[in-house]
């Protein structure tokens, strides 16, 4: 992803036989390191991007993580038994990675900031919100709903104030619009179609049509532009081991040991990560204003979290105010 990889909230639903609790030293690591990776990486595709196109770079980094993934544990996983399946579970992917990384490698190669980057594509559980509420027919309770009007508000003002700055364009604020709505489109297909997947293959699917979709494009747009050097090689060991396979992981590991509120929690804790890496990398100081507004929408966003947590173990239930 501009980030680590895929969505969080992309991950497939834990099956019945769900591990019990992590103790909690091990859950604290595990989550900090998520955080950490997952945030961190939406500044290392902006370092990328000065020596690659979007399309290439995703290109490459799939067809290498695909490599890895395969021999880390291609051989031991269950494949689906039928092309129907199989089908699925591309989709799934391509929503949810070439869709996602696509719109946000270029909203940054466009001028937005990785800080802004993340903490619109946070809102991804407030959208999944709206959705199940409007066409899922399934009510919000009132402090979700609120959730929902805050969340929106401190986007608003941080994308107002970086319109006027000049540093949010309309191009780059349609490439992330585009991002956010795959990743959550992905989130409900792989939910609804994809459930009872096997993690290990559903993860080689996915990084597959990913390479098979992304690298002709990087030929066909841009030219497979990308200039080789020692920034771009560590880029791509940032993206594929530690995000992709580690970060990625641990997602899933989170997610079948019953920690699906905790993991959609995390969201909000990575713009502010994000920034402050940026911060660090780029001397691009975050203002009062932005601080602020990523404030509030991260409260917007955990106010509303319940329903992504909810959804995404499977157990949504309707709720009446």
């Amino acid at each position: 992803m501009t980030d680590g990889d895929v969505a969080p909230a992309a991950a497939p639903r834990p099956s019945e036989d769900s591990a019990p609790p992590l103790a909690h030293a091990t859950l604290v690591a595990l989550s900090t390191y998520f955080v950490l990776v997952w945030g961190a990486g939406f500044v290392a595709t902006r370092i990328a991007l000065q020596y690659a196109a979007p399309f290439s770079y995703i290109g490459i980094r799939y067809s290498i993580a695909l490599v890895v993934a395969l021999l880390a544990f291609g051989h031991g996983a269950r494949w689906p038994q039928s092309t129907r399946q199989w089908g699925h579970v591309a989709v799934a992917g391509l929503l949810s990675h070439a869709g996602y990384l696509g719109g946000s490698h270029y909203a940054q190669r466009l001028g937005l900031s990785a800080g802004v980057t993340a903490l619109i594509l946070a809102l991804q559980p407030l959208l999944t919100a709206l959705i199940v509420s409007r066409w899922l027919h399934e009510r919000l309770a009132p402090t979700q709903r609120v959730g929902i009007a805050v969340g929106l508000a401190g986007v608003a003002l941080v994308v107002g104030e970086r319109a006027l700055a000049g540093t949010a364009s309309a191009a780059s604020l349609g490439a992330i619009v585009v991002s956010l709505l795959c990743v959550t489109a992905g989130t409900l297909y792989q939910r609804e179609f994809c459930a009872a997947t096997d993690l290990r293959a559903a993860v080689c699917i996915h990084f597959a049509a990913t390479a098979a979709v992304m690298l002709p494009l990087g030929v066909v747009v841009e030219g497979f532009d990308i200039h080789w050097n020692g920034v771009v090689a560590a880029a791509l060991v940032y993206h594929v081991v530690l995000a992709s396979i580690g970060a990625y992981s641990i997602l899933h590991l989170l997610m079948r040991h019953g920690q699906a509120t905790g993991v959609t929690s995390l969201l909000y804790l990575t713009p502010p990560v994000a920034a402050l890496v940026e911060w660090a990398f780029f001397r691009v100081a975050p203002s009062a204003t932005m601080w602020l507004g990523m404030a509030v929408a991260c409260v917007g966003v955990a106010m509303t979290s319940v329903v992504g947590a909810r959804f995404a173990r499977g157990t949504l239930i309707e709720e009446r105010s």
